[in-house]
């Protein structure tokens, strides 16, 4: 099968399997939301023909205003001090031509200068803040803290979602079983992954705990692992929501923008340029200029970069995102989140999930009723968008465009109606493993710790420590047990290897013994002092 990894660079005239096309009519559609630029700035133009975000050609195809992106660049200023015009142009992820007209209208402005220049561009030249410049950052910051690349129109970001869903993407049999790969699945369970996956809908995973429910939810966003265009922030409302995560969204190496100063290591634009700091941070930045200036121009190969842009550079070219919420889920967590220190918002997790998996884990273990929160996703998995609310007390409607897995340890029919249920298209169980199914787990975890395997230790495992059934077999059980075997190994100065007392040792600490904890009258007596119990049918040296 031909993956769709690479469709970003297909010619615009070309047909692209799985993904779709926005006409003319569906860019004017955007102005629906009734969501503008800052200061009234009208959409930027998308070019459909093209599948990865054009780079903008004016302010006006960027969809900001001359005002803002000079906020930005004065909040730039204040917090790096002196910085070279490719410096700035590689902060705010705009083109330095784009970038070059309001550095000169603020030069006339009197708020930035010239403070040193290496070489005839303007790229080259080092500009800083004047007296007035600074008063004038300080200002900046007091209406919005971020200081990053210049956020994306709400609309744009929109089309780009509709543009890139993950329906779109289509899963076949060979890449769920390449996602999967080292990870033993029941075939039956496989064949009712593949559709669930395929589908892009929803998943509804369940069954008793240890047996790997999370570990496969996380397996399957490797399968939509194509090249995903993401903004680091978007413009709603005249203020900055940040979408990029570095935790949830892994940068493509293909991205030359995805690279830090060696163009070798991965790096966070956001973290460098969220301004934490005060705004007296850089009241005299004359005397980092000469290491700034070092530091933003040493590297020709970057400028190039720089200044031949392939995308909008805007848009951080990454992974499908995998966004995993646990039992620390609340439904605040679930709207907008107003950073009041930063003056700006933090977008919600299905939000930053858009266009990847959203796995909410340990469903019915949140400090919230699980009704209430199962019924805040009906409509979004319902009608495919979710409605947000911003600080003014308005409702803005958002794409719910992620494949959605919910998992749990409990009953499904005691968390959920029939009607939310029936909301959730696969409902599939993750059964315990079957004695050559644990074997071959047993076996697998054995060579990732370099340990001999020995099938007798797997033959007392079923027959002793399960074969009684006061404890279920679990997926996870080979891993944890060999993991407290190589603990006791290590302290004890030995090799790690299966013998009767290494392993013993290891399920003692591990399983509890039948009864345990539970206050009954016929329990086992406790040990004789000096020594210690020996559940019953438990290995010994011979």
């Amino acid at each position: 099968m031909e993956r769709t990894q690479n469709i970003a660079h297909a010619a615009p005239d070309e047909d692209v399997p799985g993904w779709a096309r926005s006409s003319p009519e569906d860019v004017d559609d955007a102005a629906a939301t009734g969501l503008r630029g800052a200061d009234g700035a009208r959409p930027s133009r998308l070019r459909s023909s093209s599948l990865a975000p054009p780079a903008p050609e004016s302010l006006e195809d960027a969809g900001l205003s001359e005002e803002f992106v000079a906020g930005l660049v004065l909040k730039a200023l204040h917090v790096r001090g002196a910085v070279p015009g490719f410096g700035l142009a590689d902060m705010l992820a705009l083109p330095m031509a784009l970038l070059d007209d309001v550095v000169r209208r603020l030069q006339e402005r009197r708020f930035v200068e010239v403070h040193a220049t290496t070489g005839p561009n303007r790229g080259e030249y080092v500009f800083k803040l004047t007296g007035a410049g600074r008063k004038r950052a300080r200002e900046e910051l007091e209406v919005s803290r971020y200081v990053g690349p210049a956020p994306v129109p709400f609309e744009d970001f929109r089309r780009w979602v509709d543009l890139q869903a993950i329906g779109q993407a289509r899963v076949a049999e060979e890449d769920l079983r390449g996602a999967l790969e080292g990870i033993v699945v029941p075939e039956p369970m496989l064949e009712l992954l593949g559709p669930a996956v395929s589908s892009g809908r929803s998943l509804f995973l369940y069954g008793a705990p240890g047996n790997g429910k999370s570990l496969v939810a996380e397996r399957i966003a490797r399968v939509f692992g194509q090249r995903y265009y993401v903004p680091y922030s978007v413009l709603v409302d005249g203020s900055v929501m940040i979408v990029y995560d570095p935790v949830h969204h892994r940068l493509d190496a293909r991205d030359p923008d995805a690279f830090g100063e060696d163009l070798g290591a991965p790096a966070d634009p956001l973290a460098a340029w969220v301004a934490e700091a005060g705004p007296e941070l850089a009241d005299d930045p004359t005397e980092r200029a000469a290491s700034t200036v070092a530091h933003e121009t040493g590297d020709l190969r970057r400028e190039i970069l720089r200044s031949i842009p392939e995308h909008d550079r805007r848009y951080a070219e990454a992974q499908r995102p995998l966004v995993v919420a646990g039992g620390e889920l609340t439904l605040e967590q679930l709207d907008l989140q107003w950073d009041a220190a930063g003056r700006m918002y933090q977008a919600p997790p299905q939000l930053k999930a858009a266009g990847g998996v959203l796995v909410v884990d340990d469903l019915g273990r949140q400090r919230v009723p699980v009704r209430e929160l199962l019924n805040r996703w009906v409509v979004p998995l319902e009608h495919r968008h979710d409605y947000l609310t911003l600080r003014s007390g308005r409702k803005i409607v958002v794409p719910f465009d992620c494949f959605v897995i919910f998992s749990t340890n409990l009953e499904p029919a005691a968390l959920a109606d029939e009607a939310f249920l029936r909301r959730i298209h696969y409902k599939i169980e993750v059964p315990g493993p079957s004695p050559d199914e644990y074997e071959r787990i047993f076996r697998h975890c054995c060579e990732e710790r370099g340990i001999a395997f020995d099938r007798s230790a797997v033959e007392y495992l079923l027959g002793e420590v399960y074969g009684k059934g006061a404890i279920e077999p679990r997926r996870c059980h080979p891993r944890d047990v060999l993991d407290h075997l190589c603990d006791l190994a290590a302290y004890r100065g030995q090799e790690a290897r299966l013998s009767p007392d290494l392993l013993e040792r290891a399920c003692q600490s591990y399983f509890l013994p039948s009864g345990a904890g539970r206050g009954r009258a016929d329990a086992d007596p406790p040990p004789p002092p000096g020594g210690h119990a020996t559940p019953p049918g438990f290995l010994t040296e011979s």
